[in-house]
């Protein structure tokens, strides 16, 4: 049982949180709290690292007493490569956001999504708007059976391509581009997972506009929703039903 002076025993499991911002992060503190209640013998500890030196110290946990990481949105199409077993998801998406150690190798799998589709779920939504063929595009679209999807990016060619490639059947394709209006009003949902650095083609929002970007990172869609008076939900927002969801992976 974890003691009151929350210290490190040798018998205590050690996880990361891996980012940039990893330290300035409710991430870690909230998972040890978790922790601490249960009475799990376990600690998270915040790891800020450059991407510089994402390599190195993912490859060292295969010989560290660390047990595994979560990983922070800025890297997780960067680890994937370091991932000796990947999970399905993280295969074809080309994103992983926990990684686990098993004997000397690294397992790794997508929790993020799976607490945003539920996050939309609990929100009612149905029509969402996907902007953008990124990892994180894919491994929503991977987990979005139930959604009513339409997708837009600046390139068709692309999104064509990101369609084909994720098997979307009769697929709701469109083009959003910086010389024409976009109203997402009929929508329920609007996700940007795009690289545009700027929205101010887009005239009316959803009823959500959400990203997985946490609040150092600049994010077009949370400024147009402040231009807009439209909600916003960003990747802080959401991090008690982060936290939750990476404490159950991590136990069980």
């Amino acid at each position: 049982m974890m003691n009151n002076d929350n210290q490190i025993s040798v018998q205590t499991k050690l996880f990361g949180y891996i980012g940039e911002e990893a330290g300035v992060s409710r991430f870690s503190a909230i998972i040890n709290k978790m922790f601490k209640e249960s009475g799990k013998d376990a600690m998270m500890i915040p790891m800020n690292i450059r991407e510089d030196d994402l390599y190195f110290t993912v490859s060292n946990m295969k010989k560290s007493h660390v047990n595994g990481a979560v990983i922070s949105s800025e890297f997780v199409d960067k680890v994937v490569e370091l991932v000796d077993e990947p999970s399905g998801m993280v295969k074809i998406s080309g994103m992983c956001d926990i990684l686990f150690k098993d004997g000397e190798k690294l397992r790794g799998d997508i929790f993020s999504m799976r607490v945003l589709t539920e996050y939309l779920k609990d929100c009612y939504a149905s029509k969402i708007a996907v902007i953008g063929t990124n990892h994180y595009a894919k491994a929503f679209s991977l987990l979005a059976c139930g959604f009513n999807l339409s997708y837009f990016n600046d390139n068709l060619e692309e999104l064509m391509a990101f369609t084909q490639e994720m098997h979307v059947a009769d697929a709701d394709i469109n083009r959003i581009a910086k010389d024409m209006e976009v109203d997402f009003s009929a929508y329920d949902a609007v996700l940007d997972f795009s690289e545009m650095m700027s929205l101010t083609m887009v005239s009316k929002l959803g009823k959500i506009s959400l990203d997985m970007k946490h609040k150092k990172q600049f994010s077009p869609l949370k400024q147009r929703a402040v231009e807009l008076g439209a909600e916003y939900v960003s990747y802080d927002d959401l991090l008690e039903k982060l936290t939750q969801k990476a404490y159950n992976e991590i136990i069980k």
